[in-house]
């Protein structure tokens, strides 16, 4: 699979398994991320809007925010 462009509605992505962080609230302030087929990538959605716009990334670009995460590169966000 070519990967799709930034933006797609995700609904028009072929069918994925959609998951969300456990630390997930119940009101759905959350993102959620699917691993796209044959390695083409990973989408977001907005889990508040399912068929909303999905943002396309290369798994290295995951890895990348993952691991900054990780090493506490945003903390500054959450205050």
């Amino acid at each position: 699979m070519q990967q799709p462009p930034n933006g797609v509605p995700a609904h028009q992505l072929p069918p994925l398994v959609w998951q969300k962080s456990r630390r997930s609230n119940p009101s759905g302030n959350c993102v959620e991320l699917a691993e796209l087929p044959g390695g083409a990538g990973i989408a977001m959605r907005n889990s508040r809007h399912p068929d909303g716009p999905a943002l396309i990334y290369t798994v290295d670009e995951i890895a990348a925010f993952v691991l900054g995460a990780r090493d506490g590169d945003f903390d500054h966000l959450i205050g």
